[in-house]
């Protein structure tokens, strides 16, 4: 009977602070005010739920990061960079969408930073701009994440630049909160610990939580990919079975068709898109109130949403940003855990 009553009230507690969140959406929706074109498309449930999960459910922070996207959007206009523009930075394969999903149905970039091509950080940052509109495009019905496979196969010192990662980490989690799944950084170098060090704390807390090492000579980690993927499906550069490789005649053709498929999915006949509900899943909930991992979304920590901590109206700035994730990554270069945003000990960063 008590166990029949407890799930009861279980339920009565999750269809409550569900509605609690579809409160906040509404007052970020009524705080933007009246929106039109593509804006209004943006602006779907699931979208201003993203932003809420980003900040916390704070409605205030969350309405002035909207803002800043859609201003992002208006004058980048990232939905309007066509293959053509930016076929330049692909053609070594150092950024790609994969033609299969993982195994939840994600969209998957491949990224291998050992294969720049180019010096300049703009037109890096603009394809990696592309590459997020494309995997979005490619999402499957009810799925809003992608996966990141880093290679790090040819890497060298001269591929590490603060700069475009700083830029990246700015476009990526200002304008794309939790877009990204799970980033995968296969094979990383020795070397790179020491910048992994510097360039984490430019990542917020929820982002560095989303970051996996995994090493081809450790079964412990491989299975991160076994979990994650199909292994006939992943290519063989990270362990799978499916010995494709990148071939730039191909992927072009496959770009520029998705390229004529980008004005319709903006267009206001796609109410789909603007109608896109937000729909909570415990694990999303538990995750983005309380910010535990997902290995603590069972253990029964939850916070109402009004009592979640409060900072200050000005935390979201840049400084106290900054501060704050040197703070918190302090934590992160003390662990050894494998698979986790830190490198292991014996590997590290390798």
């Amino acid at each position: 009977m008590s166990s029949v009553s407890g799930t009861t009230n279980g339920h009565g507690k999750e269809a409550a602070f569900y509605e609690e969140q579809l409160s906040k959406i509404g007052k970020v929706r009524t705080d933007l005010g009246q929106l039109s074109g593509k804006s209004a498309l943006y602006c779907s449930d699931a979208s201003i739920a993203r932003y809420l999960i980003a900040r916390n459910w704070d409605v205030k922070k969350a309405t002035r990061m909207l803002k800043k996207t859609l201003k992002w959007r208006s004058e980048y206009k990232p939905d309007e960079i066509r293959w053509d523009d930016i076929s330049d930075e692909a053609v070594t394969g150092k950024t790609y969408r994969t033609d299969y999903f993982d195994k939840i149905g994600r969209s998957i970039l491949v990224m291998r930073p050992g294969c720049q091509n180019t010096k300049n950080p703009n037109g890096q940052v603009k394809y990696l701009v592309y590459c997020m509109e494309n995997a979005i495009l490619n999402l499957p019905h009810g799925q809003d994440q992608m996966v990141w496979l880093i290679d790090f196969a040819g890497f060298n010192l001269g591929n590490l630049s603060i700069q475009v990662t700083k830029m990246t980490a700015d476009v990526l989690q200002g304008h794309y909160p939790e877009r990204l799944g799970v980033a995968i950084l296969y094979n990383a170098p020795r070397f790179f610990e020491p910048f992994w060090k510097m360039a984490s704390p430019l990542l917020e807390k929820k982002t560095r939580n989303k970051v996996k090492f995994v090493y081809s000579d450790r079964p412990d980690t491989m299975k991160i990919m076994e979990d994650l993927f199909n292994m006939d499906e992943l290519e063989c550069a990270f362990g799978g079975k499916n010995p494709a490789t990148f071939n730039i005649n191909d992927y072009a053709v496959r770009m520029r068709e998705d390229d004529k498929k980008m004005p319709l999915f903006w267009s206001p006949e796609n109410s789909a898109l603007a109608s896109e509900p937000y729909l909570m899943s415990s694990q999303k909930a538990l995750e983005s109130i309380s910010g535990v991992k997902t290995e603590e979304a069972g253990s029964g920590k939850r916070e109402n949403l009004e009592t979640a901590p409060e900072k200050s109206e000005e935390s979201d700035t840049e400084s106290e940003k900054e501060e704050q994730t040197r703070t918190e990554s302090s934590t992160v270069e003390q662990k050894n855990l494998p698979g986790e945003a830190n490198a292991p000990a014996d590997k590290s960063g390798v």
